[in-house]
C-alpha cells in the first residue's frame, strides 16, 4: 500500500492519520440517528403525551391546603440588660435544617395520628380508601400522612409552609392545621418541658398539704372548742407556741390582776383618808406616811402575787411588812369620820371581791396548762403545715413565671379548605409525558447509535479500519442496474469513475493492472463493483479482462447478459484443460471480456490454492491492460485469501449501513494474515442516512442503490 495521501473528487486516496474529535463525531453520529428514526421519535413522543392526557382523565382529584409557621431564631440573656440573639450563621442554618427534618418525622406523624384519632377518623379514611381496609395500623397511617404531606421553606425568611393534599378539601386542610399544632406543641414541650413537669409534681404537692392543713386545723379548732379554749390574738414566741395572754382566761386573769391592783390602791387611799381624818396634823403626817407606804408594799404584793406563789420568800416578806405597817397603823386612833369609813369599807369590799375572782380565775388557768400543751402541739402542726404550703406555692409561683415562656414558633397563617383541586394538572402531566417520551427516545437512539456497529460515516473507514476510502457508491432505485451504469451521467457511473480516478494513484505505475474485489458477506456490491470499474477502464480505452472467481455461488455472466459455454471458463482452466482464449467470452455492450467460472468444482479452494490462477492472470496480462477478479465473500470461505495471492492487491467491498465493523476487521485480519495487499476500500448503498456526513453529489442520494430492490433475480448476483 502506498503512501499516496492524493485528492480525487473529495475523496482521499492514501492513509489518514488525523485523529478525529471523538466528541464532536459522536454527538453528530447521534443526531444522525435520532434524524434516521425520526418516525420512531415522533410515534414515541406522540405515545408520551397520550399517556398524559390519559392520565388526567383518570387520576383522582387532589386538594392541596396550606398552613404557614414561623421559626425564630431561640435567644439567650447573655446579660440581665437585654436578650441577646445567637448570629452564628452555620447554627442558624443547621438549626433551622434540624427543624425542617423534625416537620418531616415518624415522630411528628406518629403525634398527628393520635391527636386526630384519625384510626376512627371516618372522613380521612374515606379520603384515602382505607374504609374497607384490615389494616390500619399506626405504621400505615403515619406513612400516608408522610406521603401526602410537602414541607417548603419560604425562601429569604424564617416562615415555613406546612401543605397536605388528599382527595378531600376540608381533610387537606384539617390535617394542615393539626400538623402545624402538633409541631408548636412538641417544640413547647421540648423547650419548657423540665419546667411543666416540675409544675404538675408541684401540682400534686400542693393538693396534698392543703388537704393536710385543712385537717391540722380542723383538728386545732375541735380540740380548743372541746376545751373551752377561745384564742383572742395570735402572738407567741414565733415558733408556733401560744403564751397564756393568748387565751381568754389568760385575758380574764390579766384583767383582774390589773383590777385588784387598782382596787386595793383606792382601798389602801380611802383608808388612808379615813385615817387621816382623826389624827392631829402631826399624828395625820406620820399616818399619811404609814399609809403611803402601806399603800406601796400592798401594791408592790399585788404585783408578786400576781406573777409568783404564795411560798415565794418576796410575797412573805411584803405581807409581813403590810401586817407591820397595818400594825402601826392600826395603833394610831382615828378620827370618827363616817363618809370616809363608808368609802373605806366600798373599797376594801371591792378588793376582796376582786382578790376572790383572781383567785378563781387562777385557779381556772392553772387548769389549762395540760391542756395548753397538747393544743400548742396541735397549732405547731398547723403553722409548720402552713409554711410548707406556702412555701410551694411559691415556688409554683415562680415556675410559672420562670418556666411558662414564650413559644420560638407561632402560627401565622391557618389552612383553609382550598377552592379546586391542584392535580391532576394537564399541563404538567402532558410536561411528564413529554419529558418521559424524550427520554425513551434519547435512549432509543443511543442504544441504536451504540448496538449499530455499521459503516455510517465513510470516515469510519479511515478512522477504525485503517483503509483510504477509494469510492463512495451511492444506492440506486432502479431495477436496470444495467442501464444506470451504461448511462454515463448517472450518479453511480460517476462515483465509479470517482473510484477509478483514485485507484490511478494507488502505485507509482498508476492503477494496479490486477486487483481482486472482496467483500465480508454477500450483497455488499461487490459483482456490480467489479462490472462498473471495468466498464471504467474500458472508457479509458484499456483492454480489460474481468474475472468470475467464486466457483461456489456465481451469477455475474447472467448478470451482464451474456451466454456462456458452461464447460468452459476459470475452473476448467484450473484443471489445465482450456486455453485462456477459448475460454473468455467478449461482452459488446460494455467492452470488455469475462472470464467464467465454467462448471462448479467440488473443490474450489484446492483449485484456487493451486499455481493455476497466477498463470491465468500472468496470461492476462500479456493480452490486457486491466485484470480485475471478482472473488468470493472472506468471512467463512478461503477462496479471497488464495485469489489475493495471484494478484497485486485488493479492493475491498463495504455496505455502509448494513456490515457489522467487526466482521469488516476480522475478514481483513484474515486477509492480511494471508500477506494479501489491501489498497482501499469501496463504500456501497450510500443513501440519505449518510448524506448527513456531507457525501454527496450535488443532487443527494435520492436513487438509492439497491441492488435487487424489487429484482429478486439480481439480488442473487451480488455474491
Amino acid at each position: 500500500m502506498t503512501n499516496s495521501s492524493s485528492v480525487d473528487n473529495g475523496y482521499p486516496t492514501g492513509p489518514v492519520d488525523e485523529t478525529p474529535n471523538t466528541f464532536s463525531i459522536d454527538l453528530e453520529r447521534f443526531w444522525i440517528q435520532a434524524l434516521n428514526l425520526k418516525y420512531w421519535l415522533l410515534g414515541i413522543i406522540a405515545l408520551g403525551l397520550i399517556a398524559g392526557l390519559a392520565a388526567t382523565l383518570i387520576a383522582t382529584e387532589k386538594f392541596r391546603a396550606t398552613s404557614r409557621i414561623e421559626i425564630s431564631l431561640v435567644r439567650q440573656n447573655i446579660t440581665d440588660a437585654e436578650p441577646i440573639e445567637i448570629e452564628n450563621r452555620g447554627a442558624t442554618l443547621q438549626y433551622l435544617a434540624t427543624q425542617y427534618e423534625l416537620l418531616e418525622s415518624k415522630f411528628l406523624a406518629q403525634r398527628v395520628v393520635e391527636a386526630g384519632n384519625l384510626a376512627r377518623d371516618e372522613q380521612f379514611l374515606a379520603a384515602f380508601d382505607l374504609k374497607e381496609s384490615g389494616n390500619l395500623s399506626p405504621a400505615r397511617l403515619q406513612n400516608i400522612l408522610r406521603g401526602n404531606i410537602t414541607i417548603a421553606p419560604v425562601t429569604s425568611s424564617n416562615l415555613v409552609d406546612i401543605s397536605f393534599s388528599s382527595s378531600n378539601a376540608e381533610v387537606s386542610s384539617r390535617i394542615a392545621n393539626l400538623w402545624a399544632k402538633e409541631f408548636l406543641d412538641a417544640n413547647y414541650e421540648k423547650r419548657f418541658g423540665a419546667n411543666i413537669e416540675a409544675r404538675e409534681f408541684l401540682e400534686e404537692q400542693i393538693e396534698e398539704l392543703r388537704e393536710r392543713l385543712a385537717l391540722s386545723e380542723r383538728e386545732l379548732i375541735d380540740y380548743a372548742n372541746a376545751n373551752g379554749i377561745v384564742i383572742l390574738a395570735a402572738g407567741g414566741d414565733g415558733e408556733g407556741s401560744e403564751t397564756a395572754t393568748q387565751t381568754l382566761v389568760g385575758a380574764e386573769l390579766t384583767a383582774l390582776n390589773e383590777a385588784l391592783a387598782q382596787a386595793t390602791t383606792e382601798r389602801i387611799q380611802a383608808q388612808s383618808a379615813l385615817r387621816a381624818g382623826a389624827r392631829n396634823e402631826t399624828g395625820a403626817a406620820a399616818a399619811a406616811g404609814l399609809r403611803s407606804r402601806l399603800a406601796e408594799a400592798q401594791s408592790q404584793l399585788a404585783e408578786l402575787r400576781s406573777k409568783f406563789g404564795p411560798a415565794y420568800p418576796e410575797i412573805r416578806s411584803k405581807e409581813a411588812e403590810i401586817a407591820s405597817l397595818r400594825q402601826a397603823l392600826d395603833g394610831e386612833s382615828a378620827v370618827d369620820n363616817r363618809d370616809l369609813q363608808a368609802a373605806f369599807n366600798k373599797a376594801r369590799l371591792q378588793e376582796d371581791s376582786l382578790r376572790a375572782k383572781l383567785q378563781e380565775s387562777k385557779n381556772t388557768f392553772l387548769g389549762q396548762q395540760g391542756q395548753g400543751i397538747q393544743y400548742g402541739i396541735l397549732k405547731r402542726e398547723v403553722d409548720t403545715n402552713r409554711q410548707l404550703y406556702d412555701a410551694l406555692l411559691q415556688r409554683y409561683k415562680e415556675l410559672e413565671a420562670a418556666g411558662a415562656g414564650k413559644n420560638n414558633m407561632a402560627l401565622i397563617d391557618s389552612a383553609t379548605p382550598p377552592g379546586g383541586p391542584y392535580a391532576p394538572s394537564l399541563i404538567r402531566n402532558l410536561l411528564i409525558g413529554l419529558v418521559a417520551a424524550l427520554l425513551v427516545a434519547a435512549a432509543l437512539v443511543y442504544i441504536r447509535e451504540t448496538m449499530d456497529q455499521t459503516v455510517r460515516d465513510p470516515s469510519d473507514v479511515s478512522r477504525r479500519l485503517g483503509l483510504s476510502p477509494l469510492g463512495l457508491i451511492p444506492r440506486v432505485e432502479s431495477d436496470d442496474i444495467v442501464e444506470e451504469l451504461q448511462r454515463r451521467s448517472s450518479e453511480i457511473s460517476e462515483a465509479y469513475a470517482a473510484a477509478r480516478t483514485n485507484m490511478a494513484f494507488l502505485t507509482s505505475n498508476g492503477a494496479p493492472r490486477s486487483l481482486m474485489l472482496t467483500s465480508t458477506r454477500p450483497n455488499e456490491g461487490k459483482s456490480i463493483s467489479s462490472v462498473a470499474l471495468a466498464r471504467s477502464f474500458v472508457q479509458l480505452g484499456k483492454k480489460v479482462l474481468l474475472i468470475d472467481a467464486d466457483l461456489r455461488h456465481s451469477g455475474l455472466s447472467d448478470f451482464i447478459g451474456i451466454n456462456s459455454n458452461s464447460d468452459l471458463g476459470l475452473s476448467s482452466m484450473l484443471s489445465g484443460n482450456d486455453q485462456l482464449s477459448a475460454a473468455v467470452v467478449p461482452v459488446d455492450p460494455h467492452g470488455f471480456d469475462i472470464l467464467p467460472t465454467g462448471l462448479r468444482p467440488p473443490n474450489p479452494v484446492e483449485l484456487l490454492a493451486g499455481p493455476g490462477l497466477k498463470d491465468v492472470v500472468e496470461k492476462a496480462l500479456e493480452t490486457y491492460d486491466q485484470v480485475i477478479v471478482d472473488g468470493a465473500p472472506v468471512l467463512g470461505l478461503a477462496d479471497a485469501l488464495e485469489v489475493s495471492k495471484s494478484v497485486e492487491g485488493v479492493v475491498y467491498v463495504i455496505e455502509s449501513n448494513g456490515v457489522n465493523i467487526r466482521a469488516v476487521e476480522n475478514a481483513l485480519l484474515r486477509l492480511k494474515s494471508a500477506n494479501a495487499r489491501i489498497f482501499g476500500a469501496l463504500v456501497t448503498k450510500l443513501d440519505q442516512r449518510n448524506s448527513a456526513y456531507g457525501y454527496g453529489y450535488g443532487y443527494g442520494y435520492g436513487y438509492g442503490y439497491g441492488y435487487g430492490d424489487g429484482a429478486d433475480e439480481r439480488s442473487r448476483l451480488e455474491s
